[in-house]
């Protein structure tokens, strides 16, 4: 008796990536509660810039970490979405345009996705040193222009609106600082799983090959120009949410959201927090908020100790703090972070020495230089030095000659023992493979 076989598909369903819900879930629910714990308004504007800063260096990181593009200009798509979107927010105040005001942040993603499809096409044609030193040309010449055009830059006072000018929604005016923080954490979720979803797309894959070797891809039939362009305009469709998002948040948008320091910042805090893995460019972003915001009111050297970290972070974790969570993770899973902790905590103490000391000496030298007219004495970690006295800078200087020291000594130490957990892991990794 013949075998009658059925000819219809048979459909294989793939279980369930628990821990991907799992990251996903806990972000939203960050996002959430945030403002429930830190309930001030100063607290709430500072998390609703987090939330605006990530979407942005998301946006970049797309050009760097995806498709190795180094970008010295992109804040002109984040900052000229800002204006459209701050134009767009006054139209709609006076009754010109029909526009709700949740959506005007599409509106400044629509501007960047235009200026970035007029500006990409020429900028992406060509990769690599040259690439980047066009996009630092077109950032200085939109950033000049925003003071040759006063009609639509605003000049140097900038272009203001008024986001509670709309009809009220159920209440929601967008007046409490909370109101526009939800709005910005519900397009930061949003914009931050639509650009994951990117990386999983055909075109987010080609991307990283362009970026790997352009050659082999255009062997293959695929135009690396093309595919450079293309991821262009939809980091400027991002950057532009990130601007309309930011316009709203300050009400006030001026000819800095285009210069040279904020497109700047975008590069230092995304390699800062990791380029090379998606989740990177949000723990630069939180860097990026409390170092401007934060950082910036505690100490007017604060640009000289980014400087400091910038340098510290390249010499010894050039992968950004992603790749030092990633690492650890790595030795949690086979079980060895048990074997090293002690040694962080010794490092971590000679970091701390080390901080310390030279961050007396400078806040002494900025004091003498800056506010030398009010006395030599200073505030510094809940003591008072005196800046002009010797014993002061010996001190100072003996802290951190002591915590260099230890951690060159500790350093070597760790060094071996990172050495011998990392060839264990190997050995590991092979008998699980010949199993």
């Amino acid at each position: 008796m013949a075998r009658i076989h059925e000819g219809r598909p048979h459909y294989h369903f793939e279980p369930y990536n628990v821990g991907r819900w799992l990251v996903w879930g806990l972000y939203a629910l960050a996002l959430v509660a945030a403002p429930l714990v830190w309930t001030s308004n100063f607290m709430q504007s500072m998390l609703a810039q987090i939330a605006i800063g990530i979407v942005a260096c998301l946006a970049y990181n797309i050009l760097l970490g995806q498709g190795g593009m180094l970008s010295f200009g992109h804040a002109v798509y984040s900052g000229l979405g800002a204006f459209v979107a701050i134009h767009t927010l006054n139209l709609a105040a006076a009754g010109t345009i029909w526009l709700p005001v949740s959506l005007v942040p599409l509106v400044g993603g629509l501007a960047g996705l235009f200026f970035a499809a007029l500006l990409g096409y020429v900028t992406t044609k060509k990769a690599g040193t040259t690439f980047a030193m066009i996009t630092l040309g077109i950032g200085e010449l939109v950033w000049s222009m925003s003071l040759m055009i006063p009609e639509f830059f605003g000049g140097e006072g900038g272009v203001s609106g008024d986001r509670t000018s709309g009809a009220p929604w159920l209440g929601v005016t967008f007046g409490p600082q909370i109101q526009m923080y939800y709005l910005a954490a519900a397009y930061c979720f949003a914009s931050t799983a639509a650009m994951f979803a990117f990386t999983r797309t055909p075109l987010g894959r080609i991307l990283n090959a362009v970026r790997d070797n352009p050659e082999r891809v255009e062997f293959v039939g695929y135009s690396a120009q093309r595919v450079r362009y293309l991821a262009f305009m939809v980091s400027g469709l991002f950057a532009g949410i990130a601007g309309g998002l930011a316009a709203l948040t300050f009400e006030i948008v001026t000819a800095e959201v285009v210069g040279a320091l904020r497109s700047g910042a975008y590069l230092l805090f995304v390699f800062l927090g990791g380029a090379t893995f998606f989740f990177g460019p949000i723990i630069g972003a939180v860097a990026m908020v409390l170092a401007l915001v934060l950082l910036s009111e505690i100490t007017p050297a604060w640009l000289l100790y980014l400087g400091l970290l910038f340098m510290l972070m390249v010499m010894y974790a050039p992968g950004g703090i992603a790749s030092l969570v990633m690492t650890n993770l790595r030795l949690a899973a086979f079980g060895k972070l048990g074997r090293i902790w002690s040694a962080y905590l010794a490092l971590g103490g000679c970091v701390l020495a080390m901080l310390a000391g030279a961050a007396a000496m400078i806040e002494m030298v900025y004091h003498l230089q800056l506010d030398a007219s009010l006395g030599p004495r200073l505030r510094f970690a809940g003591a008072t030095i005196d800046a002009s006295a010797l014993d002061s800078w010996f001190g100072a200087g003996f802290v951190f000659a002591i915590g260099a020291a230890m951690f060159e000594f500790v350093r070597r130490r760790f060094v071996d023992d990172w050495g011998l957990v990392q060839a264990e892991i190997e050995r590991e990794i092979k008998r699980r493979e010949a199993l």
